[in-house]
């Protein structure tokens, strides 16, 4: 209610050091005082802030030159002046018209000078007056004036009852008010005068210069006392809400929670004024939720947290938890789906335009397209592309997402080894997050985008859990239209999602994730598929990338096909991509440097050299089988397939078998079944007894420092060993590949399609392979195999007058004749060595 009873408030300034008097006016004093004459003509002193009462004692410090004209004037006269307020206090220089009708008579108690220059007087309001007119503006105001007088028109009881309420509510105003002195209310008491004591609190009101005046032109008593309870009243109500700020707000915090402290009281003003960001914030939420289409269980859960967020204070830890559950929920896609581009003829179009051949995979996509045009409500297939790496399998998602116009999302599972990146964390875990699969969701605002699980095969599980047994709900069509994230805790639907794995070996993903899977089979590209897909793609995109145009560089066929050969050893395109990089910023350097952007660079077999450096691979000819104990194999590298030699050579010994090239158990077991299989036939074959029993035989295949496995190489394998028993060649245009058993049977191997490519490049001009991989070869396109002959095997019987030539170089019995003293030496070494010993030696 009340201002500061050391503020007075004058014309130009704040004079902050002068202490109001309150003066104790008896009613007849008073009466008096507010009934003496008031002269016709009056000099006017406009007031900028202040509204002056009758009886009211106010300091005024006077500073402009009109204003300090008239009181200096004045004071040296009768020292009488009338106070007028201005309207706008902002106003330096008003008008008459800029002043209000109604004011006070004042007497100048005091004039003190200031070091300033301006001076201050002491006033005391008497009687209200009205001015008619104003006679003079300079060098200060004079007006004509009427007396305005004020009406009692209560009494008695009913004037005392009054009374004693202004005093008792003003009483409480300055109990509660931390800024006016208790004094006050002491003061106040003491005021036996009604008129002067509404006077007193209407001048010490914290209301409007325009309220004050408002209450100085209201005549009757009555209305004026009813004007000023109601202020009082209104101050009352503000002070005791701030009382019970203060207390609720002191009761939570101590004095080391100052931030707290403020935090709450602003939360508290702000509840008071209407204004709390937390409701606002619910509010959003509720109509979000409001708008979006979800499921019944998922919509109850919101509310049922929205409910729970509402009572939470944005102080509590769960605050965070809850809102950003509840966020996860609004943002997930439930039932928000894009159409999908069922044209057929557009989808092949778009397919063939992204990737050269994949006929296979491409037939695929076909197909789950037709079905999903007659059958809208089909389950969508779990994919997985298989094969080596740079064949475009990443690739190629983004094309059928493109060819489907769904969203598609990517992500990859190398390294993962932590269950929750699949399923999520639970809520009371600090940071929680929904795992990766809703992520993408989310970021993919779509229920069905192409989703594609990289690397796959790659997925590592400790003692934080087994990832890919999270993935099998996952990529389970039967299942995954009800996936439970542990974060959300709520069935999601995953059916209408295309997952599409990839993965670069089989053998590393367990049996139940693979069953889920269509495995669909990326072998490597030809030479010829190469050549184009580099025509096609990776020449344009390198042009562009190193900032060339099609009129400044020209690689030629030849140039391409010898980059490939050459200077790549690869299945898929990666390497070849580099390469061609390679070229185009050679040509880049010279157009920068010549500045003839005009000029065409034509990059020919002859100058691959000076762009690439020194041939890095040379293919492996089938020069190597000239001597006896050498055959031609097949192996499948994650590289693509490739030639690989098995070697075979007897020094005398005592039968003892050494097994070197860094070989794997399996394939050392390989050569231990062709030496026992060529044993049991040996007689057959015009080998001597003397060739196992004082012969020793070493097996090696070349390039030792790669490690090599597998029980493809057993035919390759008994092909040398019989070669160099027997004494007669392998066959220079031939290589093989397949498993042995002790019974003589050829088993089926993998990589049939990357075997065949290798000996076709390798200058082979016929393959073994087992008869079963006849399907596996019905696979690769004619055009690929060409003049290469292929011959199937059952059985091993017929593999050595196959593979080897007919005449030996030299017989057998004389090869492996040995002397009557090694015999008797190797006898006595048989004696005396320790039964322990072991007769093959794998080194």
């Amino acid at each position: 209610m009340f201002k500061n009873l050391s503020d007075f408030e004058d014309m130009e300034n704040e004079l902050d050091d002068f202490e109001q008097a309150i003066p104790l006016m008896s009613e007849e004093e008073e009466k008096e005082l507010s009934q003496s004459e008031i002269p016709d003509n009056l000099p006017i002193l406009p007031l900028k802030n202040t509204v002056l009462f009758p009886g009211v004692v106010v300091p005024i410090t006077v500073g402009r030159d009109r204003s300090l004209a008239m009181v200096k004037e004045a004071y040296e006269n009768d020292k009488t002046i009338g106070v007028v307020t201005q309207k706008d206090e902002d106003n330096e220089d008003p008008d008459p018209e800029d002043l209000y009708k109604v004011g006070t008579v004042a007497q100048i108690l005091k004039l003190i000078k200031m070091p300033d220059g301006s001076k201050s007087i002491v006033i005391q309001g008497k009687t209200i007056f009205k001015v008619d007119q104003f006679t003079q503006k300079d060098p200060y105001f004079r007006a004509d004036v009427e007396p305005y007088r004020q009406e009692m028109n209560i009494s008695g009881v009913e004037l005392d009852a009054s009374i004693r309420s202004v005093k008792e509510t003003a009483s409480k105003i300055v109990n509660l008010s931390p800024n006016i002195p208790s004094e006050a209310s002491i003061a106040i008491n003491n005021i036996s005068s009604p008129t002067f004591l509404l006077n007193f609190i209407s001048s010490n009101l914290n209301v409007s210069v325009s309220d004050k005046q408002e209450v100085l032109e209201i005549q009757q008593f009555s209305k004026r006392l009813e004007k000023v309870m109601e202020f009082l009243n209104k101050e009352l109500q503000v002070l005791n809400l701030s009382e019970e700020i203060r207390t609720k707000v002191k009761s939570d915090i101590d004095e080391q929670q100052r931030d707290f402290y403020l935090r709450q009281q602003m939360k508290a003003i702000q509840e008071a004024l209407g204004e709390d960001s937390e409701q606002q914030e619910v509010e959003k939420l509720r109509k979000r939720l409001k708008e979006k289409s979800l499921p019944d269980e998922a919509r109850d859960t919101a509310e049922k947290e929205l409910d729970r967020l509402e009572r939470t204070p944005n102080s509590s830890p769960n605050y965070g938890i809850i809102h950003s559950y509840i966020e996860w929920i609004l943002d997930l896609p439930w039932d928000e789906y894009s159409e999908d581009n069922l044209d057929l003829e557009n989808a092949q179009k778009v397919l063939n335009e992204d990737h050269y051949g994949l006929d296979k995979v491409k037939k695929r996509i076909i197909e789950y397209l037709a079905v999903l045009k007659l059958k809208s409500d089909m389950k969508a297939p779990i994919l997985c592309f298989y094969g080596p790496p740079g064949v475009g399998k990443t690739s190629l998602g983004k094309s059928i997402a493109r060819a489907l116009n769904r969203e598609f999302e990517r992500f990859s599972l190398g390294g993962i080894h932590d269950e929750a990146e699949i399923r999520g964390h639970r809520r009371t875990y600090i940071g929680a997050l929904p795992g990766r699969i809703l992520r993408a969701m989310k970021k993919s605002g779509k229920g069905n985008p192409v989703m594609m699980l990289d690397e796959i095969d790659k997925v590592g599980s400790d003692y934080r859990g087994d990832p890919t047994s999270a993935l099998l709900e996952v990529l389970d069509p039967e299942q995954n239209d009800s996936f439970a994230d542990n974060f959300l805790e709520l069935e999601y639907d995953l059916s209408r999602v295309l997952f599409i794995a990839t993965a670069n070996s089989l053998e590393t993903i367990p049996a139940p994730l693979r069953d889920r899977m269509e495995i669909i089979n990326i072998s490597g590209y030809t030479l010829q598929e190469k050549s184009e897909i580099a025509k096609q793609h990776l020449i344009p995109k390198q042009i562009k990338e190193n900032g060339l145009t099609e009129d400044q560089i020209k690689i030629t066929s030849q140039a391409l096909d010898k980059i490939i050969e050459e200077y790549t050893r690869e299945s898929g395109v990666r390497t070849l991509e580099r390469q061609i990089g390679s070229v185009c910023r050679g040509v880049a350097a010279k157009v920068a440097k010549s500045g003839d952007k005009d000029k065409k660079h034509t990059v020919g077999v002859n100058e691959i050299h000076e762009y690439l450096g020194k041939q890095k691979y040379f293919s492996e000819v089938a020069e190597r089988t000239t001597v006896p104990g050498v055959a031609t194999g097949l192996a499948w590298t994650q590289y693509g397939g490739d030639i690989l030699f098995i070697e075979a050579s007897v020094s005398k010994g005592s039968g003892k078998i050494h097994i070197t090239g860094q070989l794997g158990d399996v394939m050392k077991e390989s050569a231990m079944l062709a030496m026992s299989y060529l044993r049991a036939q040996a007689e057959e074959l015009g080998i001597p007894e003397e060739a196992f029993k004082y012969w020793d035989l070493h097996i090696h295949v070349p390039k030792g420092a790669v490690p090599k496995d597998g029980p493809s190489a057993g035919v390759s394998i008994f092909s040398a060993v019989a070669s160099i028993f027997t004494q007669r060649k392998v066959k220079g245009t031939l290589a093989m590949t397949g498993e042995i058993t002790l019974r003589g049977l050829v088993l089926p191997v993998g990589g049939i399609k990357e075997k065949v490519l290798a000996a076709k490049r390798s200058g082979i001009e016929k393959v073994l392979l087992p008869k079963k991989n006849e399907k596996d070869v019905d696979e690769i396109e004619e055009d690929v195999i060409g003049d290469l002959k292929v011959q199937y095997l059952d059985r091993m019987d017929p593999l050595l007058d196959i593979v080897l030539e007919k005449e030996a170089v030299m017989d057998p019995k004389e090869r492996f004749k040995v002397s009557e003293a090694h015999k008797s030496q190797n006898g006595r070494t048989d004696q005396t060595k320790d039964s322990t010993e072991e007769t093959v030696v794998m080194e």
